[in-house]
Order: structure tokens, then C-alpha cells, then sequence
């Protein structure tokens, strides 16, 4: 905090022109981050050093986050709310298949990111459904009829995300994770802090994307391979294969019906908590 209003002084300091804004891209972005910093610092190994700095002392004991640093860190959420829906849940999982799936049966122009975006969106809200019921009921409600803190609220909703995104990643990432920042000597993998369980979450996340998406590839990569072997033997080499191929591979994929076994593999992929 001494950092933020160190910042704000030297802003406020400074010659404006005609048009000046209260704060820069680059200063916003360093407030957010000490913000976001300290919530995160309050749920992890160190919260008690973290509910020091940002407690209220009173003469009866120590009261919770004053009233404006819970609107700093209430508001910073909100700003960052599409990267946390990105970094810790199942939508990078399913927006990376589905792109590449869109590019296995080669629809780059037929069928439009927003489309599949909201497809991965949908997804996610559906298989974290669970997670965010539990969110609700153990952290929002008390929080909002004031039975718990602010500093309460928010290891309770920590609880469920991290045994969630502990279920999905694998230990070869959280053990790398934990190797780069220093927290080799923790036995329990819930025991480590929430930005090594998330960091690791995100890279098993991209992996198993990889995985899914490969073993959907290669279905229609043969297809590609065996028209352009056709063609190249026809002598139709000003033929392009895509031509040739794309409406066998949407027949193929109809027929199948790719998209009720696209749905059922991306949520069956996720380890259930």
C-alpha cells in the first residue's frame, strides 16, 4: 500500500498538460496488480503477515478490511473476472479443442470463433456448476449476511477452486510449480499457496487440451492424406484436396454425430471433485 500511494503522489506531482488522465495504462495496471496481490497474499501461506497490513486496529482487538480497501479488492475482481474464468476453470480446456477441431475439418471461415467461444463458455459454466454452488453457499451467503469476514469469505471460496483445480492437474506440474517458487518442502498438495495450485492448473489444463484435440485430429487428417494420395494417382493435381475433402469430412462427421461425441468427451475429460 505504501507503494500505491508513493505512486499516487508522485502522479499528482507532476506537470498536466491539457489532457491528462488521474492515472496512466501502466499505473492502473500496477494498483491492480497490488491489489489483486494482496488478496491472493491473504489466502495463501502468509495470510496472517497479509491481514496485518490490511486490518483495521481498533482498542478491542483487530476488526476486518476497512470499508475501502474491500471495494479496491471487490472492484479489482471484477476487472479481472475474464482472466480468472480463463486461468481457473475448464474454458481454455474447451476453447483450444473446439479450435482445434474447427481446424481438423477445416471450417477456418464456416464456423466463427464467437461460436465456439460461447460453446467453451456454456461448457464451462456447466461442469463448474458444482464448484460455483458451493462457492455461493459457503462464502457469498454468510459474507453477505455477515456471519463471516471479508478475510473469511474469501478462504472459503478458495476451498472448493482449489480442491477443483487440484483434481485436474497433474503432478508433474504442480511439483514444477512448487519447484519455482520455492515451496518444495510442502507435504499436502493443498497445503501449497493458491497461485502455485492455480499456475499448475493452467499448464495441466493446456496439456490435456493438446491431448484431446490430437486424438480429434487424426481422424481427419487420414481423410486428407488418403484424397490427396487419390488425386496425386488421378493426375488431378490442380485439384486442391481441401475441395475434395471437406464435404467427406463433414458427412463423416454427421454421420457420427461428431458434435453429441465432441460434447461428451470435453465433459468427460474433467475429473470429477
Amino acid at each position: 500500500m505504501k507503494a500505491a500511494l508513493h505512486l499516487l503522489r508522485q502522479r499528482h506531482s507532476r506537470p498536466r498538460g491539457p489532457r491528462s488522465f488521474p492515472l496512466c495504462a501502466s499505473e492502473t495496471f500496477v494498483l491492480a496488480i497490488l491489489a489483486i496481490g494482496f488478496a491472493l497474499f491473504a489466502t495463501g501461506a502468509h495470510a496472517d503477515e497479509a491481514g496485518d497490513l490490511m486490518r483495521l486496529r481498533t482498542q478491542g482487538g483487530t476488526t476486518d478490511f476497512t470499508v475501502k480497501t474491500q471495494l479496491l479488492i471487490l472492484m479489482t475482481l471484477l476487472g479481472l473476472l475474464p482472466i480468472l474464468l480463463m486461468v481457473m476453470t475448464t474454458f481454455v480446456r474447451f476453447a483450444i479443442i473446439l479450435a482445434l477441431l474447427r481446424q481438423a475439418l477445416g471450417l477456418q471461415q464456416g464456423l466463427p470463433s464467437r461460436v465456439l467461444t460461447g460453446m467453451a463458455l456454456l461448457l464451462s459454466l456447466l461442469v463448474m456448476r458444482p464448484v460455483g454452488e458451493a462457492i455461493w453457499t459457503q462464502a457469498v451467503v454468510p459474507y453477505d449476511e455477515n456471519r463471516i469476514t471479508l478475510t473469511e469469505a474469501i478462504r472459503a471460496g478458495e476451498a472448493p477452486l482449489s480442491r477443483f483445480m487440484l483434481a485436474q492437474t497433474r503432478q508433474t506440474s504442480l511439483d514444477l510449480m512448487a519447484r519455482l517458487t520455492g515451496e518444495t518442502d510442502v507435504a499436502e498438495p493443498q497445503a501449497h499457496s493458491f497461485l502455485v495450485k492455480a499456475s499448475a492448473f493452467l499448464l495441466s489444463e493446456l496439456k490435456t487440451a493438446f491431448q484431446v484435440g490430437a486424438m480429434l485430429f487424426v481422424p481427419f487428417l487420414v481423410i486428407d492424406l488418403v484424397v490427396a494420395s487419390v488425386l496425386m494417382a488421378m493426375g488431378m493435381m490442380m485439384l486442391s484436396p481441401l475441395v475434395v475433402s471437406l464435404p467427406l469430412k463433414l458427412l463423416l462427421f454427421v454421420l457420427i454425430d461428431g458434435w453429441t461425441l465432441t460434447v461428451s468427451t470435453l465433459v468427460t475429460s474433467v475429473q470429477a471433485v
